[in-house]
């Protein structure tokens, strides 16, 4: 079964509380998502420690071809 945008949002959330989270379906199929998470917690990480924070977040609805998450396109940023 897909994932609600809410649903990615939540996890996200409980991991980074004051992040701002913007949840895109990018083919309206609730398969393919995109999330910009904008959060203080990544100034000074490169971009790899950003998504594996976010990733983390997500506690494994990513792993394997079983995955609840099948596909994510994930932007990270400190804010401006």
């Amino acid at each position: 079964m897909p994932m609600e945008a809410q649903d990615i949002e939540d996890l996200i959330r409980a991991a980074l509380p004051r992040a701002k989270i913007t949840i895109t379906d990018l083919a309206g199929d609730g398969n393919h998502w995109a999330a910009e998470v904008i959060d203080e917690s990544f100034r000074g990480q490169n971009r790899v420690q950003q998504q594996r924070a976010v990733y983390a977040a997500l506690k494994g609805k990513m792993d394997g071809a079983h995955g609840e998450l099948h596909a994510l396109a994930l932007t990270t940023k400190a804010p401006e």
